[in-house]
């Protein structure tokens, strides 16, 4: 009995030794799974702050910024329209030059604005009321635009109201995706993108096919009315899940001193300088060379926006597996052969595949330079603000671009094909060098 009651104290000892119950260790194992259990809050506050892609709310963010850049990018994509429209009526009195100054400022400030002056009250949380000034800004300018009579009339409600009304809707269009989208983000921006191709399209034949039927007035309200009620569907749908704690810097000196961005930066300018001339000169350039008539040579510039939509979807796919730099150089290449063959067009045939095979290369330039810059970044947390500093400095180029193009139209078209094709052959060398810079000589690598 004396030797089952020893045994059976020995098992209770040995059971608290194993246990560790005394104080100090039971205060360190609650601590320990405290930590652990805070450990698990985080993993889950993680995965719930990185929503699948295909969810609605992510969807729908696609939708709404699809239909920022149709109202923006794809109102700058429709001014081709205007300057034949112009030069033959309106405006016969101006010189090319002098009228493409209309479309240069509104796609500048377009640039300008929704890269640089946005980026502050974007951060401090005012998405919406972004979308709702642009909005406002766009829709009301066209208005003003289609009772226009005097040059400098259409420089202040086409130019710069509309103008200023698009670059209030380009950041939303684009900062919102990194926060929805984890995966495939450069392909979700590509879609979004394709809405200033769809709206370069829609546009330019809704003002053909109505402006000798109702004239020129009701036309211009008429695609007013149209980016009225395209528009109430991002102010209906778009929302940021977080905001930046901090409100980021107008320009930062840093990242001056980063080669593959200041080497992209001025691929960028130059770029802007030259892409845009044949989407401002197409419709001209068909119906003053005899190629088409006036009828059809409008639908010139719809082709052109009609291949820049897969321009945009197609390389974006790939460039989230191989690298954004790595579709920039080629593509934008292309643009300058294809640029350098423009005075050999004089059939249809070759107008229709001139249009076709520009508007695909020059369609990933714009859709590929927002994942671009933000890989060459150096602090992920000043994106936004490196993405407008090239933005900004791009905007000029396309400031001068197409005035400098109308005035060398005076000494024939092959000139306009040597400017286009030159800026845009610099565009492709420089960018190359960006890749360069951060990669080496590696011909395989993700850039």
């Amino acid at each position: 009995m004396s030797s089952r009651n020893d045994a059976s104290a020995t098992d209770i000892e040995s059971a608290i030794g194993q246990d560790d119950t005394s104080p100090s260790n039971s205060l360190r194992n609650l601590a320990m799974r405290e930590k652990q259990d805070n450990k698990d809050r985080e993993d889950i506050s993680i995965e719930a702050e990185q929503q699948p892609s295909d969810t609605l709310t992510a969807c729908l963010q696609v939708v709404g910024a699809f239909f920022l850049m149709m109202n923006s990018w794809g109102i700058a994509n429709t001014f081709g329209a205007y300057q034949t429209y112009y030069q033959q009526n309106l405006l016969s009195h101006e010189s090319p030059s002098n009228i493409s100054w209309i479309g240069s400022i509104q796609a500048t400030l377009l640039l300008f604005v929704g890269g640089l002056v946005t980026g502050p009250i974007y951060d401090a949380g005012h998405l919406r009321g972004l979308v709702l000034v642009g909005s406002t800004l766009g829709v009301f300018g066209m208005m003003m635009t289609s009772i226009c009579k005097e040059y400098w009339q259409v420089i202040l409600a086409q130019g710069i109201v509309v103008g200023g009304g698009a670059g209030c809707l380009l950041l939303p269009s684009v900062a919102v995706m990194p926060q929805y989208f984890t995966t495939k983000r450069a392909f979700a921006t590509g879609i979004a993108a394709a809405g200033s191709s769809v709206g370069g399209v829609i546009y330019p034949i809704v003002f053909h096919e109505l402006q000798p039927r109702i004239g020129f007035g009701w036309t211009t309200r008429v695609i007013a009315f149209i980016m009225f009620t395209t528009l109430l569907i991002p102010n209906f749908v778009m929302r940021a899940k977080v905001f930046p704690s901090t409100r980021r810097p107008l320009f930062d000196t840093k990242v001056l001193r980063s080669l593959p961005y200041d080497f992209f930066t001025i691929g960028a300018f130059f770029g802007f300088m030259g892409m845009y001339i044949p989407f401002y000169y197409i419709t001209t350039f068909s119906i003053e060379e005899g190629i088409t008539s006036e009828n059809l040579g409008f639908y010139m510039l719809a082709l052109l926006n009609a291949g820049s939509v897969f321009g945009r979807l197609i390389p974006n796919f790939f460039a989230d597996s191989i690298g954004p730099l790595n579709i920039s150089t080629p593509f934008i290449l292309c643009c300058a052969i294809i640029s350098f063959c423009w005075p050999s067009i004089h059939s249809l045939p070759s107008l229709v595949l001139f249009c076709i095979f520009y508007g695909f290369f020059s369609g990933t330039f714009v859709s590929i330079t927002g994942p671009s810059i933000s890989s060459l970044s150096p602090d992920i947390a000043l994106v936004g603000t490196h993405m407008g500093m090239s933005f900004g400095f791009g905007s000029l180029g396309l400031l001068i671009g197409n005035p400098v193009a109308g005035v060398l139209l005076e000494r024939g078209w092959t000139a306009v094909a040597m400017f286009c094709g030159v800026c845009n052959a610099l565009a492709a060398i420089f960018i190359f060098m960006s890749r360069v810079k951060k990669t080496g000589w590696v011909w395989w690598v993700r850039a």
